[in-house]
């Protein structure tokens, strides 16, 4: 399996992350309450998954090998997608923030949290399409089958040695028990 699949199989997980928050964030509005546990299992999945596991492997591995294949990152295509991870970074932060006045009782926490939350939503949405309709589609591209393979035992390395083992599988278990309470 070529890593530019390895990466869009993942993004299907974060899209339904991304519904599952949509979804809590409709909830939140309708109620004007929040489920902490809930909530904290979101930032977690986004923080450990999202982007301690998928984008570490963007970061670390496919867009140095990308600027070495000759695509800039500077007022390129990898730029853009490293200030858009800053900028998730950014929100799931303030969610966090919100959460923990949601803790304390802050009657604008709900605001904050929602509004950082689908901010998040919609970032991460446009995110995945321009990867995977334009920056992998140019990795397939410049990529040789060996820079490819190469690539692939890298993510493998950091499944197993950054990430953890069973991690992935824990983070697949928490998706399917969110999106079964959320989005049926």
């Amino acid at each position: 399996m070529k890593p530019t699949e390895i990466l869009m199989e993942e993004h299907e997980l974060i899209l339904v992350m991304l519904d599952v928050i949509g979804a809590v964030c409709d909830g939140m509005e309708k109620t004007g309450k929040a489920d902490d546990a809930r909530i904290t299992q979101i930032i977690d999945f986004i923080r450990s998954f999202a982007d301690g596991c998928h984008h570490a492997k963007e970061e670390k591995v496919l867009f140095p090998a990308l600027e070495a294949a000759g695509i800039p990152r500077e007022g390129g295509p990898i730029g853009v997608m490293l200030s858009e991870h800053v900028m998730g970074r950014n929100f799931v932060m303030n969610m966090d923030k919100a959460l923990n006045g949601l803790r304390k009782g802050s009657a604008d926490a709900s605001t904050g949290f929602i509004k950082n939350a689908r901010g998040y939503v919609e970032l991460l949405t446009e995110h995945i399409h321009k990867e995977n309709n334009v920056l992998f589609v140019m990795a397939d591209q410049k990529l040789s089958p060996e820079e490819q393979k190469r690539i692939g035992d890298d993510f493998e390395r950091i499944e197993r040695e950054e990430t953890g083992e069973g991690v992935h599988e824990k983070y697949h278990t928490l998706l399917h028990e969110l999106r079964d309470a959320y989005l049926k």
